[in-house]
């Protein structure tokens, strides 16, 4: 679903563990053909507890394909925020995953 859906990756470079979740991301979201660059190594602030983070511009809504993948991480009880940003510039329609 959700073809050419336009998404970033971002990870923690101090979490041992992220930039091999951030690459597992990158291999399930280019499969279902979305585009999406290389994962970036970036600190973001965490948002309350959660390792996992969707970013989306401060003045956007979800999009369909962030509020699907949102969803489907909360199935599999992974806490998931969502927050809001203004300074990385996303795209309308386009979101970020941040892996803590």
């Amino acid at each position: 679903m959700f073809p050419e859906q336009q998404a970033g990756i971002f990870y923690s470079p101090t979490s041992s563990d992220a930039q091999a979740y951030a690459q597992e991301f990158l291999t399930i979201f280019k499969a279902v053909g979305w585009t999406v660059a290389d994962p970036e190594p970036t600190e973001i602030a965490r948002v309350q507890s959660a390792n996992l983070t969707v970013i989306v511009s401060d003045e956007a809504t979800l999009p369909p394909a962030a509020e699907a993948l949102h969803d489907t991480l909360q199935i599999f009880r992974m806490n998931v925020e969502v927050s809001r940003d203004f300074t990385h510039k996303i795209a309308s329609g386009s979101f970020i995953l941040a892996i803590g």
